[in-house]
């Protein structure tokens, strides 16, 4: 670092201020300080430092440092490759897993209401008929059982819905038809889906439905008022189980 000095000059200009040859050396030193005070640490101030002192250069490409080369060992490289291959894989079954998981999600509520309505897990009724076994069933006569019917509407679905008789009276083997009433009261379009399940539990399995509104979308204009109906049987089988013995009434819930 320094200045430009030549024998024969007397002076010169030592990073913007005259300078004379004569003097201590540690005079220079001190002037000098300013160019690189402290705060200018670093690549950066140093060459700021130099820029001002007018001895800076730009480095040329065969002064700066190289790049440390590629590993050319076989050995290191199969092992990269390797972990990128393990890694893939890992992320591969990661993504698997997640998509299944989601989709098993969306899956879950409706094979477990096909399950309920297949078994009559549940109160879920039974889905489902043969038509040869509702002509040839022989109906149970002294076997008289009470059905009920109930309604409750979601606080979020604006409809009027109440069955349109609490309970009917029915025999095992016999088919019976009930309705209940749907009333939209606002100005505007109002769409439904309506659930059900049968009390007590275990009778779900011999509630059978043949006709029902039930989990179908139900589209109900302005004003509109529909009846809506309910087909079913009791299983004749109701009344050979010893468990519906003392079963005297089925409720119906909506």
């Amino acid at each position: 670092m320094g200045g430009l000095w030549r024998p024969a000059w007397r002076r010169v200009v030592f990073c913007g201020w005259p300078w004379s040859h004569l003097g201590r050396p540690t005079r220079a030193a001190e002037r000098a300080e300013p160019c690189l005070r402290p705060g200018r640490s670093g690549p950066a101030g140093t060459e700021q430092g130099l820029r001002r002192l007018g001895t800076w250069r730009r480095p040329s490409p065969a002064e700066q440092p190289a790049r440390r080369p590629k590993s050319t060992n076989p050995y290191t490289r199969s092992q990269e490759e390797d972990w990128r291959r393990r890694n893939r894989t890992v992320l591969t079954y990661v993504a698997a897993a997640a998509v299944g998981m989601l989709g098993a999600s969306y899956a879950a509520v409706p094979l477990y209401r096909l399950y309920c309505q297949t078994t009559g897990l549940g109160g879920s009724a039974v889905a489902g008929h043969a038509s040869d076994q509702i002509e040839n069933m022989v109906p149970v006569k002294d076997r008289i059982i009470k059905i009920t019917f109930n309604a409750d509407v979601h606080a979020s679905l604006q409809w009027n819905f109440r069955p349109q008789q609490t309970e009917i009276y029915v025999v095992p083997g016999e088919t019976a038809l009930a309705f209940y009433k749907a009333k939209n009261p606002t100005d505007k379009p109002v769409i439904g889906i309506s659930t059900y399940n049968v009390v007590p539990f275990e009778a779900g399995q011999y509630f059978n439905k043949i006709q029902c509104f039930c989990f179908e979308e139900q589209r109900l204009n302005p004003q509109e008022e529909v009846d809506m109906p309910v087909f079913f049987y009791i299983d004749p089988e109701f009344a050979e189980d010893p468990r519906m013995g003392e079963v005297p009434w089925i409720s119906w819930n909506i």
